[in-house]
C-alpha cells in the first residue's frame, strides 16, 4: 500500500500448460502497453512446454510483424542438486534467439540488481520481452541481500566488478568470469585465499552483450593474462557458446580465454545430489585454481 491512486496488482496461480498461459500472457501485453506482467515457471525448464510461443511470437515477432511486448518470464535456473528436471531454464536456447535488439535477457546475484532490472523494465519506453534466470537458493542466501540504500538510490548494472580484487588491480593476472549463482560457489571458495584469489566478475547481464561495459572493466586489470568463463551448465549448454567468441573479439593477443564447467552432456544435470556435489565442487577448483 503504498499510495492511493497505486495501480493495480494481481496475483494468479496459472495451470500448467505452459503453452497456453504464455500464449495468453503474450497476447495480453501486445494489446495492453501499459500493463507489466511477469509469468514465472515453476522451475525454468517448464518454459520447454511453451517453446512455440516464444519461437514463433516472442522472439521473431518483432522483425516478422514490428510487433512485441514487455512481458517478463521468470524462470528459475541454477545446478542446486534437485536433478535435470528442475535445473535449466536452458539459457541457450534464449541466446540462440537473440538478435537485433528483439529481447534482453539477464541472470541477477543480488536483490538490488533484480529490483531494478524489473523497475527498468516496466518503465521503459522501448518494449522488449525480457527473460530473467532467477536461482531459487538466492532467495534465502544471506550474501545476495541488499540494503535499503542500494534498493532506493541505485541502479541496474550489466556487470558487477569484484571490489575486493579492484583494491589490488595491478597485481590480479586472471579474471574468472560468471553469471548467475555459480559467483557464490566460487567467492566461497576464493574467500580461503583472498590474497592469491583471481578477480571475479558477473555478468548480470547477457543480452544486449554490455561490451561496453566489459571492455572498460577489463582496461582496470593492465596485467591480466588469463580469462576463465566458469558456468554450471554443460559446454554445449548454458552461456559459453554465446560468450566465447565475443570475449575473444575483445581481449589483446596476450590474454587466454578458459572454459571451466561440465562438459558437454545431453541432460542438463546429475541426477543424483551426490553427483552434483562432487562436480560442482571440481568445477569450482578448476575455475579458481
Amino acid at each position: 500500500h503504498l499510495s492511493v491512486d497505486q495501480g493495480r496488482f494481481h496475483i494468479y496461480d496459472s495451470s500448467l500448460s505452459e503453452y497456453a498461459v504464455l500464449g495468453f500472457e503474450y497476447g495480453y501485453t501486445v494489446q495492453d502497453a501499459d500493463a507489466f506482467v511477469a509469468w514465472e515457471a515453476q522451475f525454468g525448464d517448464f518454459i520447454n512446454g511453451a517453446q512455440v510461443i516464444v519461437d514463433q511470437f516472442l522472439a521473431a515477432g518483432l522483425s516478422k510483424w514490428g510487433v512485441t511486448s514487455r512481458l517478463t518470464l521468470l524462470l528459475p535456473h541454477a545446478h542446486e542438486g534437485q536433478g535435470p528436471e528442475h535445473s535449466s531454464g536452458r539459457v541457450e536456447r534464449f541466446l540462440q534467439l537473440a538478435a537485433e535488439q528483439n529481447i534482453r535477457i539477464a541472470n541477477c546475484t543480488t536483490a538490488a540488481q533484480f529490483f531494478h532490472l524489473i523497475r527498468r523494465q516496466a518503465r521503459r519506453n522501448r518494449q522488449r520481452p525480457l527473460i530473467v534466470f532467477t536461482p531459487k537458493s538466492l532467495l534465502r542466501l544471506p550474501k545476495a541481500c541488499s540494503n535499503l540504500t542500494e534498493l532506493s538510490g541505485g541502479r541496474f548494472f550489466p556487470v558487477l566488478d569484484d571490489g575486493t580484487a579492484r583494491s589490488r588491480a595491478d597485481q590480479i593476472d586472471r579474471i574468472v568470469m560468471c553469471s548467475g549463482k555459480v559467483y557464490y560457489d566460487l567467492l566461497a571458495e576464493a574467500e580461503k585465499n583472498p590474497a592469491g584469489s583471481p578477480a571475479l566478475v558477473r555478468l548480470e547481464q547477457l543480452y544486449s552483450f554490455p561490451e561496453k561495459e566489459l571492455r572498460a572493466l577489463l582496461a582496470g586489470y593492465p596485467n591480466v593474462r588469463e580469462i576463465v568463463w566458469c558456468q554450471e551448465e554443460p559446454k554445449n549448454m548454458g552461456a559459453w557458446t554465446f560468450v566465447a567468441p565475443r570475449l575473444s573479439g575483445m581481449l589483446p593477443s596476450q590474454v587466454s580465454l578458459r572454459y571451466a564447467g561440465r562438459p558437454d552432456r545431453a541432460s542438463p544435470a546429475e541426477g543424483s545430489h551426490h553427483a552434483h556435489t562432487v562436480e560442482q565442487d571440481r568445477i569450482v577448483k578448476a575455475a579458481i585454481g
